[in-house]
């Protein structure tokens, strides 16, 4: 591919009222290394989000709102304060940089498992993932959700925003992808529910809604986003008529003027939407961001062809902290080492050096 070919994705752009320097952004990435017992993020993650800064937007890895939020040991939360000093040495250190990063807000429902947080897990209805999770444990069957517990829920999605504000974030992305208690909520393979919450597609995407509006009560809607993945299956997921379930979420986020929405391309065995972006770019008016499986080259492609505008990269970002410079200079890209990706400090997590280096 050719300078003029890359330059797409190296063209400066805008994410609501944000000018960026490029088209990069940095996935959220679960890296477990905020301390297990308090989910404070530690020392080290303010380097690894500061080395990679040049990024156009750095997105944090997904953050709990509840201690029965996390899905695993050494995910980070973000609702007290102990953990909101922990995520200003992280915000400062982007800042530093002149980076900017929005902060990914996460519950996750039914996938969190009641050994891993000492409480039981949740979610819109009974319904158990089925399989095991990442440590080999059967999934258990959620208690369902009462209106006590959504409220509180929403809550806790607005002390998050205000915490996250606090901690200096530029913005802040609503996870409702990839099986987690928003998507839990939209997608009716999951939902089962016959109140206000459930059955029609208004009223499964109420919940994403409400916390979105909660979102821009706090940040403004040019400084909010969600990830949304239409046909992903990973957590036992499915929805019976994704194009109808997410043209009319995204046309109420449009509505709603929020900075942008992260769509997340299928991946292998996701049969029901050939190209998500292609499908929803008609509904939605501000920035879209694609997700899953681009490289610098190919993102390129997508925001020639017109589809998206951004590209979000996580495991090219593992291992190349310094993508945007790579991609500018026709530098090859370095691999990550898998075996590392969870381990306890800077293996594997810091210690990916630049290219010159």
């Amino acid at each position: 591919m050719n300078k003029t070919d890359i330059s797409y994705i190296l063209a400066p752009g805008k994410i609501g009222d944000l000018e960026v320097p490029n088209r990069f952004v940095m996935s959220s990435l679960s890296r477990k290394r905020a301390d297990a017992k308090t989910a404070v993020p530690s020392g080290i993650q303010a380097e690894y989000y500061a080395q990679r800064a040049t990024a156009a937007l750095v997105m944090t890895e997904a953050t709990a709102i509840a201690n029965n939020g996390r899905v695993f040991s050494g995910a980070c939360g973000i609702y007290n304060k102990e953990q909101v000093e922990g995520w200003k040495k992280v915000t400062e250190g982007v800042h530093a940089k002149q980076g900017k990063i929005f902060v990914q807000i996460w519950h996750g429902g039914r996938s969190v498992h009641p050994d891993v947080v000492g409480e039981p897990s949740i979610g819109p209805s009974p319904i158990a993932i089925k399989g095991k999770n990442s440590a080999g444990m059967d999934f258990t069957v959620p208690k369902e959700m009462t209106k006590e517990d959504i409220q509180l829920v929403l809550e806790q999605y607005k002390t998050a925003a205000l915490n996250s504000k606090e901690a200096g974030f530029d913005g802040i992305e609503l996870h409702g992808a990839t099986g987690y208690l928003i998507d839990q909520f939209i997608r009716d393979g999951a939902n089962k529910r016959t109140d206000e919450y459930g059955g029609s597609i208004e009223n499964r995407c109420r919940l994403a809604l409400e916390a979105i509006d909660i979102f821009i009560e706090v940040f403004g809607a040019q400084r909010v986003g969600i990830k949304l993945s239409p046909t992903s299956l990973y957590l036992d997921m499915i929805d019976s008529d994704p194009v109808a379930t997410y043209k009319y979420l995204l046309e109420q986020l449009s509505q709603r003027g929020i900075a942008y929405v992260q769509l997340c391309e299928p991946s292998e065995g996701d049969h029901q939407i050939a190209e998500v972006c292609k499908t929803f770019r008609p509904y939605f008016n501000g920035a879209i961001i694609a997700n899953n499986l681009f490289t610098p080259e190919t993102g390129a492609q997508a925001i020639e062809s017109g589809v998206c505008d951004f590209i979000s990269f996580g495991r090219l970002y593992i291992a190349n902290p310094d993508l945007v410079e790579r991609a500018k200079n026709s530098w090859p890209y370095a691999k990550f080492d898998p075996s590392t990706l969870f381990s306890p400090d800077a293996k594997g997590y810091t210690d990916y050096p630049t290219y010159k280096n």
